[in-house]
């Protein structure tokens, strides 16, 4: 009979109440009892012996005369399963499923009983229902898989694990091409019943069967919103409060499941919507997860960072409950990795990329701008990290500063205290000749702005003002400000050619002077020099002198002739003959 079982389990009672009823029917007393877990079995010797290879070495190799204990506690499967190996020994019938099969057919290796000690034992039976019943369907091999998970290393060693892993991903690929029941994607839900260790084992063999990548992920998300449903369905963004237990042991075995599913992604960038990627990041930055984990993930936003949305990005940036901000650093290095692809992009199409923006650059910069003024107005964001993002995207790659105006604008809302200093530094990451008429007007009015940013729209306003012209026909702001320069520059010039011509005046006013003390020193000369030099031949040798052609092949400044007026013809006088 059986004994009373000691962990008092109402699933162990009913187990032992059953063996008690079958072996009490044999009408011979027991003579051993067998220990499993916390459960005690009165059998006979003779019937396990015949069965049971294992057993027969233990009672011959005991040193006791008659061994009348047993323990097996370290049997696979349990009391459960070596209730069902003891009926085989019997030969009472029960029923073999796909639960139970990967258990007995341990259980049968455990206690030896192999078709090498008997003909058509329990090894042989296993053995015949997994190829006929179970291996043969999708969710028989798929359970069977499931059950091995408390079966290592034994259900490993004996090559059911890799089997049933063989069968699944065969059929899964099978599925994903050719979809045989609705929904199509119905046997993604079935694979996240498998714990990380088996699902990857899936996952792998699917790969080397030349599966989709878009197939991979599929099941990836799936299985990803079943195990992390707390870290990875909110995709709002909106801070939700969620489950998520702070128990160290909880918390440490999630991050090792998402560490586990991010080195399962496959590695076409593009196969992952960008917000299931942003909520895996988002994941990884709470659980603290391996830097390398991570940086895998920012790398794959990155690369697809133009189909991000505003809402993507707050799920890099907020707590799940919604109150504060994430270390930015993550966004940070997504945006600056998008921003060198970018670059190189351009370069490797000869084109430079200060002047020209691609399609994807000018659609990252607006949501940048606009993910800015979201958080804008959250006290611990400082000015460092707030420029620090802004100014990871090129200049040119926002047409009009609007909307990084706005994000600067609520960012001086929110923070009411700076100083002159702190709000010119602010202010540095955009240009008021960039902003909208609208925005110009708002901002020459807007006594939260620096005094220089609202000079400068004031100066483009009185520009177009002088110009008469509307503010459609204006020139854009940079020809505006590379005009205005180009004024000043002129106004320089224009200022130091006159300097020169008052040096000239000068110096021709000197040379005058000198002129007329000469022709008073030579009033005694011989009458035919004694003719009073004018001022405008003195003014003319003087520019003779001047003369840019001098030395050229123009120049009579050589001439040295001082009985020759070069200025005008000589007089003479009217004679008779």
């Amino acid at each position: 009979m059986a004994s009373p079982l000691m962990n008092n389990s109402s699933r162990l009672s009913l187990a032992m109440e059953r063996t008690g009823q079958w072996v009490f029917s044999q009408e011979i007393p027991a003579d051993v009892l067998v220990e499993v877990g916390g459960a005690t079995f009165s059998l006979h010797k003779f019937m396990l012996l015949a069965k049971s290879n294992y057993i027969r070495k233990l009672i011959l190799e005991s040193k006791e005369t008659d061994l009348t204990r047993i323990d097996l506690s370290d049997i696979s499967g349990g009391p459960e399963i070596f209730e069902k190996a003891a009926k085989f020994c019997y030969g009472v019938n029960f029923e073999i499923t796909v639960h139970n099969v990967a258990a007995l057919r341990c259980a049968a290796e455990y206690l030896q009983m192999t078709d090498k000690y008997c003909d058509n034992n329990l090894a042989g039976r296993t053995e015949d229902f997994l190829s006929q019943v179970a291996l043969p369907s999708f969710s028989g091999a798929l359970v069977v898989l499931k059950s091995c998970e408390n079966l290592l290393p034994l259900a490993e060693d004996l090559k059911i694990v890799q089997k049933c892993v063989d069968v699944v991903s065969s059929k899964a690929c099978v599925e994903a091409n050719f979809p045989s029941r609705s929904p199509p994607n119905w046997w993604t839900e079935e694979l996240s019943i498998l714990d990380i260790k088996f699902f990857g084992k899936v996952i792998t063999s699917m790969k080397s069967r030349g599966a989709k990548a878009f197939t991979i992920a599929s099941a990836l998300i799936t299985y990803s919103e079943k195990s992390l449903r707390d870290l990875v369905r909110d995709h709002s963004g909106n801070g939700i409060k969620t489950a998520v237990s702070d128990d160290s042991d909880f918390r440490t075995r999630q991050r090792e499941l998402l560490e586990s599913i991010v080195a399962l992604l496959p590695s076409e960038k593009s196969a992952f919507p960008i917000n299931f990627l942003c909520c895996l990041l988002r994941a990884g930055i709470y659980l603290g997860a391996a830097s390398s984990c991570k940086n895998e993930l920012e790398k794959r936003i990155s690369a697809i960072l133009e189909h991000v949305t505003v809402d993507d990005l707050l799920v890099l940036s907020f707590t799940y409950d919604g109150e504060r901000l994430f270390d930015l650093e993550s966004v940070r290095k997504i945006i600056s990795g998008f921003v060198e692809k970018e670059k190189s992009v351009a370069v490797f199409n000869a084109g430079d990329f200060r002047e020209v923006s691609s399609t994807a650059m000018l659609r990252v910069a607006k949501t940048v701008d606009a993910y800015l003024s979201e958080i804008a107005s959250f006290s611990e964001l400082s000015i460092s990290k707030f420029n620090g993002i802004a100014i990871l995207v090129p200049k040119t790659a926002r047409k009009v500063d609007d909307d990084i105006y706005r994000a600067v604008d609520i960012y001086l809302k929110a923070h009411p205290n700076l100083d002159e200093i702190e709000r010119e530094k602010l202010c540095s990451v955009m240009d008021p000749l960039k902003l909208s008429y609208e925005a110009r007007v708002h901002a020459s009015q807007n006594k939260r702005l620096p005094v220089q940013i609202v000079l400068h729209a004031l100066y483009f306003d009185q520009l177009k003002l002088r110009s008469g012209t509307d503010d459609q026909k204006m020139p854009n702001a940079v020809t505006s400000r590379n005009q205005s320069q180009a004024d000043v520059s002129l106004a320089k010039e224009n200022e130091e050619l006159r300097t020169e011509l008052l040096k000239m005046k000068m110096y021709i006013s000197d040379l005058q002077k000198t002129q007329g003390t000469s022709a008073k020193a030579t009033a005694a000369a011989p009458a035919a020099s004694s003719r009073k030099p004018t001022f405008f031949s003195s003014m003319s040798k003087t520019l003779g002198k001047l003369n840019p052609f001098k030395h050229g092949s123009k120049d009579t400044s050589n001439i040295d002739d001082p009985s020759v007026d070069a200025s005008k013809p000589r007089r003479r006088r009217f004679s008779i003959s």
